[in-house]
């Protein structure tokens, strides 16, 4: 793959030097030292808060290596975000930058804060979506060797392709990446126990992903051009629709939306695309220290009553549902039929009485202890991993609508899961902050070359004002609604379609040796990823 940089007879000179932005403007000894002590601070609190959280937890300490490999395995992820953060995050400040609404500078300092408040007021249903993907074993054993294996493959070969394409100024996916990297380990790990490749992905819930990353860009594209086209039609301001001259920046009004418009794309950005590394967070420490983080130990005394409840509640709904010819499962039987489940998506008539007497051992077990918290930490484990089963296997349920529940059934059984994830499914505020530091670090990193390509090299000429407005509106709307529904997408294809969307509405024309190379990074992303990903597994496996 040819750099972007070579020129081509369809790559016009760049834009006049009076009207380019200047993109090499060093930063002053302040913002360094205000960067250095940013991520000194971040690393310390993160450090701090596991220590704390291990501590209160009175998890036993029988030897260092668990705790080495969950500082390696920590540093490797966040490590993972912060170039997330130089290699997507350029996106959204290409537009501001390029129309001389606000200093490079200040543009990338700007974005990375509000990438750090978009990451803390994440919901987190993207990082558990992301999760689900996951092969169901390795999440089950995920403080095993071959889930340390899984977490560092997936983690380097994400970096790995991040930093090529970076290095490339191409515009790639870190969404799409991440999701290729996570397949690659699936099918690796079904190969390597004599299952077909297929088995080891949950391609259901790939598929919705995959819609999600396949079609946001073309809402991008679609979307961006017919605003452009309105706002011609409605504004008749020319020099909206001229490139800028000099330096001089553009009116208040547009100003000020594409500042807003860059705040938001770097809000949810964070939003979005920060959740992807709290989940693999969670399940590192999930894997490292199952006492302090399997369960939500800061679940109230009530809410302990309420769970062993609707716990009871719905076993009672669901053996009503089973047939009386059909024995009744002990928990390891049980354990084991909601797993063969889970991962072929296979029904079978012991999958019902399986998940009743599931949802019978775990009430059982937090109503014998009292709380989440006071379950003891050879136990933790097991009822971690029957809340997860039981959790999955409902979301399998509901989906397929194999089970046949009557509505009372079927509302107990909603609540359950409910329940069930309240009880896992947390991220704890300082995992937020040290994703929210990465991330924002981040942006203030390496930006100049995706900037480059963005405001320089998709379409024939310079981008005007209502361009840059009209895609960062729709990339804002678009990543801002998929974070609501739990989607990841890609900042890095919304923005760089939209775009492209502008210049084709404008009539200003397409470089169509740059729209190859982004092309081509968008279809070998996926193979790459899941290659790299695979081969590190396979390595992996041997060495831990």
């Amino acid at each position: 793959m040819n750099t972007l940089a070579a020129p081509t007879t369809e790559m016009p000179a760049a834009p006049a030097a009076a009207h380019r932005p200047k993109l090499d403007a060093k930063p002053g000894p302040i913002t360094l030292i205000t960067f250095v002590g940013l991520l000194a601070a971040g690393l310390l609190f993160t450090a701090w808060s596991l220590v704390g959280d291990v501590t209160a937890s009175g998890a036993p300490m029988t030897t260092w290596v668990p705790y080495i490999l969950l500082g390696v395995a920590l540093l490797i992820a966040l490590g993972f975000e912060f170039v997330n953060g130089f290699h997507d995050t350029a996106n959204a400040v290409a537009t501001v930058i390029y129309t001389h609404s606000l200093p490079p500078n200040f543009a990338v300092v700007w974005s990375g804060f509000f990438n750090f408040l978009g990451v803390l007021v994440s919901s987190g249903a993207v990082a558990f979506g992301i999760i689900a993907l996951l092969p169901v074993e390795l999440i089950l054993q995920v403080g095993s060797g071959a889930g340390f294996a899984m977490v560092f493959a997936l983690l380097i070969a994400a970096i790995i392709w991040n930093l090529g394409t970076w290095w490339l100024g191409l515009p790639a996916s870190s969404s799409h990446t991440l999701i290729g990297s996570i397949i690659g380990v699936g099918i690796a790990n079904a190969l390597m126990h004599g299952r077909d490749g297929t088995s080891g992905v949950d391609w259901a819930q790939a598929t919705k992903v995959g819609y999600s990353l396949l079609l946001s860009p073309m809402v991008g594209f679609g979307c961006a051009a017919l605003l452009l086209l309105a706002l011609r039609a409605f504004v008749k301001n020319r020099a909206l629709y001229e490139e800028p001259k000099g330096s001089t920046p553009p009116p208040w009004w547009i100003r000020g939306l594409l500042i807003l418009t860059c705040t938001g794309v770097s809000f949810a950005h964070g939003s979005n695309d920060g959740q992807k590394g709290m989940g693999l967070i969670m399940l590192i420490l999930v894997g490292t220290v199952p006492m302090a983080y399997a369960l939500n130990r800061t679940m109230p005394a009530n809410e302990t009553v309420k769970f062993v409840a609707v716990a009871e509640m719905t076993q009672n709904a669901l053996n009503r549902s089973v047939p009386t010819s059909l024995p009744a499962l002990a928990p390891a039987e049980a354990r084991d039929a909601l797993s063969t489940y889970v991962r072929s998506r296979e029904f079978n008539d012991k999958v019902v009485p399986a998940l009743a007497a599931t949802a019978g051992s775990i009430g059982e077990q937090v109503r014998k202890h009292g709380s989440l918290a006071a379950v003891p930490a050879e136990a933790v484990a097991n009822v971690r991993n029957d809340m997860y089963l039981a959790s999955e296997a409902i979301r399998h349920l509901d989906k397929s609508g194999a089970a046949k529940f009557d509505d009372e059934t079927r509302l107990r059984v909603g609540a359950f899961r409910q329940e069930l994830d309240d009880a896992t499914r947390f991220i704890p505020l300082w995992v937020k902050i040290a994703v929210a530091i990465a991330l924002g670090l981040g942006t203030m990193i390496g930006w100049k070359r995706i900037v480059v390509t963005v405001g320089e090299k998709i379409g024939k000429t310079h981008l005007s004002y209502a361009q840059g407005a009209s895609a960062e509106v729709v990339a804002m709307l678009t990543i801002g609604a998929a974070d609501m529904y739990g989607l990841p997408v890609s900042t890095t294809h919304v923005l760089s379609s939209g775009v492209a969307g502008t210049m084709t509405a404008s009539g200003s024309g397409l470089q169509m040796s740059t729209l190859r190379n982004l092309a081509l990074a968008w279809v070998l992303t996926l193979p790459v990823a899941m290659l790299l990903s695979g081969s590190l597994y396979w390595l992996f496996t041997r060495l831990f």
